[in-house]
């Protein structure tokens, strides 16, 4: 015991030293801080690596776990169905008077108008809605139909949406019909009218055009207005909405059920009610599951390959493989939604008002499923929500869906971003801070300098010179931070006009020269810092990347599809601007601010149906996507471009 207290005492000898204690304590702290200045480099290194790789490691099967329950009044599963060959009749008749309306051309009054009659002949109260939109590409209009069944049980304060639009999501709504999604919908609700066991409304909704009309109900159903929309208001109300199931059925049968599930600027269900349908749909309906409507090549060997061609057949076969890249699809179409803040069905124009609501895709093939099989997923579905006493509150928010069946939980996934962003903010604060010191070299160092014709090198010992403060110019680069956002802002005033939408093939070029040269014809003016001072480049640098940092953090909280994808075009970009020195010529700067010009501006002119996308989404649902990326994105990049555009 007393030689233990011996090596305990020398160690802590040891690591306090000799003499004063406070001394010692302010020498370890300035030894400390000199260590962590010198392994900077590295750090940021292990932090973009590490960060990056994460990325890259999401679909990875080691990763990921099981889907679950957590809401135990669900009880998904748990009741006998009573929809039968009859109702598929009954569909049947329905789908020939849709196809009648079709082929002769019928008009969005008349559809309606037929669907209110379907409503109305089953004793349930349903009336029109019709609406219209002003966009730069013109009026968009249609009539909705919508019906309400009171529940019988109890006060109607709580109700559950079933509905289905006139245009599949098929193609992302190219025009494909969702015929027999309407007669699923008009079909279930006379079923349904039949029995007393719903302790909640059931709302029926045949909306028109694909996401148009269901945001014109819904935005009205909810109370809220909308500069650009003219809807009629609903003559029939019902309780608060707490669950919507969206029926998208566009072939002649199907073979399997993929699950749509992203919601408007990112948002999503909770997970519990995805995972309810899942599980109905494999053992009540006998029905497999996918994840959207990608059908596994190892299940189906008609379907192409996800591996490239090119490699060979034994990597080709290695099932760890064959999992990733069946994975990396899930999970790079989850990303390429929620980024963009699109839904990737009507089900997410419901989540806006927190709301939870998934769209059923009956994924075309020539058998064996179809009506009848469709009915009792969503008559066991419907009973399931119809047991839930609140909100679904118990399961995730905040998930990667990367298989059927396989889920990651956002702490499995939200470091990758975070990593680069806490990287990005130690490259900032690292330019802060070596913008406030400057080395000056001894009267000896300098002579012999001069004498050998080379410049001092900057080691910082006693001999060589030592480190002096210097002033830092905040308010140029803040005036120039604020300039290029408001160029953003004209960016997008402009690209949300009539006159780009019009002219969209020479208005997309004309726009990208303009917004790259006005930046860079502001530089010109900019005055150099005083003799003494940082100069203004490094010090504009330090302040976009710890804003960029900034931002992709908090964004990876809120929708973390966006976040990754700004870790990957702005985390090394923006990094590695860095000031030009004095000697660099006018053409090197030049080059480098194109290149930037090009990253932040590139979408104007390569991303033309990207970008007429964005503006639609942002008239018609206000999707924040086409704003956050004139805003934000453009001028952060455009400011790194000036970084090394700008003398030093």
């Amino acid at each position: 015991m007393a030689q233990a207290r011996n090596v305990l005492a020398k160690l802590r000898a040891k690591l306090r030293g000799q003499g004063n204690p406070s001394v010692n304590k302010i020498r370890r702290q300035r030894a400390l801080r000199n260590g962590l200045w010198r392994g900077l480099p590295f750090i940021r290194l292990l932090l973009f690596t590490v960060g990056y790789l994460w990325l890259l490691v999401i679909p990875s099967s080691r990763l990921g776990q099981g889907t679950y329950i957590d809401e135990n009044a669900l009880q998904p599963g748990q009741v006998n169905t009573n929809w039968n060959w009859g109702e598929v009749h009954h569909a049947d008749r329905i789908l020939e008077d849709l196809e009648q309306l079709r082929d002769r051309n019928a008009s969005s009054d008349e559809i309606a108008l037929y669907a209110v009659s379907e409503f109305e002949k089953y004793g349930i109260p349903a009336r029109r809605q019709r609406y219209s939109y002003d966009t730069v590409s013109g009026t968009i209009n249609g009539t909705n139909a919508y019906a309400v069944l009171q529940s019988p049980r109890a006060s109607g304060t709580e109700a559950i949406v079933i509905s289905s639009s006139w245009l599949s999501r098929t193609g992302e709504g190219d025009g494909t019909l969702n015929l027999r999604g309407v007669s699923t919908l008009l079909a279930l609700a006379g079923f349904l009218k039949n029995y007393s066991l719903w302790a909640k409304d059931l709302v029926f909704v045949m909306s028109d055009g694909y996401l148009d009309g269901m945001q014109a109900w819904i935005t009205t159903y909810h109370g809220e207005t909308q500069p650009n929309l003219k809807a009629e208001p609903l003559s029939l109300q019902s309780g608060v909405v707490w669950t919507a199931l969206n029926i998208d059925y566009p072939g002649h049968s199907f073979s399997h059920l993929g699950l749509f599930f992203e919601g408007l600027n990112g948002r999503l269900p909770n997970q519990d009610l995805m995972n309810s349908v899942s599980l109905i749909a494999r053992y009540t309906g006998g029905v497999p599951v996918l994840v959207y409507d990608h059908i596994d090549p190892r299940e189906d060997r008609n379907q192409p390959s996800l591996l490239p061609s090119w490699l060979p057949e034994p990597i080709k076969q290695n099932s760890e493989l064959q999992e990733y890249a069946s994975r990396a699809r899930n999970v790079y179409r989850h990303m390429n939604y929620q980024a963009r803040g699109a839904a990737s069905g009507v089900h997410g124009l419901f989540h806006q008002f927190r709301i939870d609501a998934i769209t059923l895709f009956a994924v075309p093939a020539t058998g064996p499923h179809g009506f009848h099989a469709l009915g009792r997923i969503l008559e066991s579905s419907l009973r399931t929500c119809n047991n839930l006493l609140e909100r679904l509150h118990a399961s995730f928010f905040f998930y990667l869906i990367v298989g059927p069946g396989t889920f990651m939980k956002i702490g499995s996934y939200l470091p990758s971003a975070i990593l680069v962003g806490t990287a990005m903010l130690f490259t900032g604060l690292g330019e802060w801070v070596g913008a406030g010191w400057t080395f000056v070299p001894s009267e000896s160092q300098a002579r012999d300098n001069e004498k050998a014709g080379e410049k001092a090198t900057a080691t910082g010992s006693a001999e060589a010179g030592k480190w002096r403060r210097r002033a830092r110019p905040v308010l140029e680069p803040i005036v120039i931070m604020v300039l290029t956002h408001i160029l953003g802002v004209m960016l997008f005033c402009l690209v949300k006009g009539s006159w780009f939408a019009t002219n969209q093939k020479v208005a997309g070029p004309v726009l990208f020269l303009l917004f790259s040269a006005v930046p860079a014809v502001i530089s010109q003016v900019v005055p150099s810092a005083p003799a003494g001072h940082a100069s203004i480049p490094s010090v504009l640098k330090a302040f976009n990347l710890c804003f960029a940092s900034a931002v992709v953090s908090i964004t990876s909280v809120l929708n973390f599809s966006l976040a990754a994808a700004l870790a990957v075009s702005m985390g090394v970009p923006l990094s590695f601007s860095s000031p030009s020195s004095s000697t660099s010529s006018s053409a090197t700067r030049a080059a480098k601010y194109t290149a930037y010009c090009v990253l932040g501006l590139g979408w104007l002119v390569l991303c033309p149906e990207e970008t007429r996308k964005a503006v639609w989404n942002w008239e018609v649902l206000r999707v924040w996507f086409a704003p956050f990326v004139c805003v934000v994105y453009v001028p952060l990049v455009l400011q790194a471009g000036l970084v090394c555009l700008l003398p030093s």
